[in-house]
C-alpha cells in the first residue's frame, strides 16, 4: 500500500466527519479516516490547537468555527448565500413552499441554502446536502448547461435510480438535458420521492456564466407548473442581477425560452 502524505492523512481526519457523523470520538476518527489511533491523535490535537476541531467535555470532536470561518469565504458559499437570501424569501413568500439554492461539485449538486415551507412536502435535503446532478431539478439546470464533455460521461452512467421514475437512460437524459437548454427551466417530478416535483432555474454571474440553480419543491399531486415557472424565474434572475448577470449585455448567453420542459426530479 502506498505511503499516504501528510496533508491526504490530515484532510482523511476532516473527512471523517459527514452529516451523518458530527460528533466523533477519537477513536471514531481513527477508524473513519484509516489512521493508526496515534497518528489520529497527534493529527486531531494539531487540528485542535488551530481550532479547526472542537472537543467537547466528554472527550467526543466536532467541526470547530475557525473551519467554519475560513469555509465561509468560498464565493459559492455563504458570500452566494448573503447575495439570494431577499430573493430566495420572495420564491418562499409567492409559494410557501420549499424553496433551494443549489451549486454543482463534480457530478453532484450540493445544497447551499434551503428555506422550508411549514406544511409543504417533505424533502431528503438540508443545506450541504449532496445528489446525483440527474435526479434533482436544480442537478438537471446544472448539468444541462455544463461542459460537453462532463455531459457526455455523465450521460454514458451509471446512473443511479431511487424511484420508477429516475432517468435512468443516457440517450433519454440528453433528450431532457436539450429540453432543459430550450425551455430555460428544468421540471423534475418523483425522481428522488414519488410525491414531489422540483421547478428549477439557472442563476448566472458576470458574463453569463452559470453559477448556481434555484428551485421550488411542491407536492406533485397539485403542482401547479405553470403558475411555478415564472416566480421561478423571477427569483433565478433577480439573484443573477445582483451577482452582477446583466442580459442586455450578454446577449445570448443563457438566453432564456418560453415555458415547458421534461419530466425530470425533485
Amino acid at each position: 500500500m502506498p505511503t499516504r502524505s501528510a496533508p491526504d492523512r490530515l484532510l482523511s481526519v476532516l473527512a471523517a466527519f459527514d452529516h451523518e457523523h458530527p460528533a466523533l470520538s477519537l477513536t471514531d476518527i481513527s477508524r473513519r479516516a484509516g489512521l493508526t489511533l496515534t497518528t489520529a491523535h497527534r493529527l486531531v490535537a494539531a487540528l485542535t490547537e488551530w481550532g479547526a476541531l472542537e472537543r467537547d467535555p466528554s472527550g467526543v470532536y466536532h467541526v470547530g468555527l475557525r473551519l467554519w470561518e475560513v469555509a465561509a469565504l468560498a464565493p459559492r458559499g455563504l458570500a452566494l448565500r448573503q447575495v439570494a437570501l431577499p430573493h430566495l424569501e420572495d420564491l418562499y413568500e409567492a409559494t410557501h413552499e420549499n424553496v433551494q439554492l443549489a451549486v454543482r461539485d463534480g457530478a453532484e449538486v450540493v445544497y447551499i441554502e434551503w428555506i422550508s415551507g411549514r406544511s409543504s412536502v417533505g424533502v431528503h435535503i438540508r443545506v450541504g446536502a449532496r445528489w446525483p446532478l440527474h435526479a434533482t431539478g436544480v442537478g438537471l439546470v446544472l448539468l444541462a448547461h455544463g461542459e460537453p464533455a462532463f455531459q457526455d460521461a455523465y450521460c454514458a452512467g451509471p446512473l443511479a435510480s431511487f424511484t420508477p421514475h429516475t432517468i435512468t437512460d443516457g440517450p433519454r437524459l440528453r433528450r431532457e438535458l436539450a429540453e432543459v437548454r430550450r425551455a430555460g427551466v428544468a421540471v423534475s417530478s418523483r425522481q428522488v420521492t414519488e410525491d414531489a416535483l422540483s421547478v428549477a432555474a439557472p442563476v448566472r454571474g458576470p458574463g453569463g456564466s452559470l453559477v448556481a440553480a434555484v428551485s421550488v419543491v411542491v407536492p406533485q399531486a397539485d403542482a401547479q407548473v405553470p403558475v411555478l415557472i415564472p416566480a421561478v424565474r423571477l427569483a433565478a434572475r433577480g439573484i443573477s442581477r445582483a451577482l452582477g448577470w446583466r442580459p442586455e449585455r450578454d446577449a445570448g448567453v443563457g438566453a432564456e425560452a418560453g415555458a415547458g420542459a421534461g419530466d425530470g426530479a425533485s
